[in-house]
């Protein structure tokens, strides 16, 4: 695929305006305040890496660039922090050097994929009634209970000094991603329903609501 004349000059982001990954690339690209075109995977079911922005992985989202195309959104969003003049403070997954705090970050980002999973296997037609269903549930559940319950303290024991964080644009991306695809009510998460409430004062969260690409 060869890229539009657009994408030479400022990035793309390629990716899904309902996916909590491609969801997290578009609030740090609005912190960031870099100016870039998104650029919609319409079909989920495609097996041509070029619908993903060349990613052999077959996974949103990415980003192309002048210097090339980054897979995945941990590696567009530190491309996109690179980018951007000045370069606000973020705490990134690697600064995360107390257990609650990293702990919290793999299971936010475990619980995205199992999302993923379950919502891939609805939409491709499996049942849900197989033990490894029923695991990825479970396994989801007590990931959201774990982190409702140290999210308090989590978010305590970020740098105080920091503009964003990795671990709170993916929390949200996350906990807001549950219902809008009707995965897992969050009603009961009383502490990750304030810390979003917090979250989506922020103008990069209203700016990227969930929705289907037409």
């Amino acid at each position: 695929m060869t890229a539009a004349p657009e994408a030479l000059t400022r990035p793309v982001i390629i990716g899904r305006s309902s996916s909590h990954f491609t969801r997290i690339t578009r609030i740090f690209a609005s912190e960031m305040r870099i100016g870039h075109s998104f650029q919609v995977l319409r079909d989920i079911m495609s097996s041509n890496p070029e619908d993903y922005g060349g990613n052999p992985a077959l996974k949103i989202p990415s980003l192309r660039t002048p210097r090339g195309t980054w897979f995945g959104a941990l590696n567009v969003c530190r491309e996109l922090w690179r980018q951007s003049s000045p370069r606000p403070r973020v705490v990134w997954p690697e600064d995360l050097d107390q257990p609650v705090l990293a702990n919290a970050q793999e299971l936010v980002l475990q619980a995205m994929s199992t999302e993923v999973a379950l919502i891939m296997s609805r939409v491709g037609g499996a049942g849900d009634s197989s033990a490894h269903h029923a695991k990825m549930r479970t396994s989801l559940g007590n990931m959201m209970s774990w982190l409702d319950e140290n999210a308090s303290s989590a978010l305590a024991a970020l740098p105080p000094h920091r503009d964003l964080s990795f671990l709170e644009v993916s929390l949200f991306c996350l906990v807001t991603h549950l219902e809008f695809r009707e995965v897992l009510p969050t009603a009961p998460y009383s502490e990750l329903n304030r810390f979003c409430q917090r979250f989506s004062t922020r103008a990069s969260a209203s700016e990227t609501p969930y929705r289907f690409d037409a």
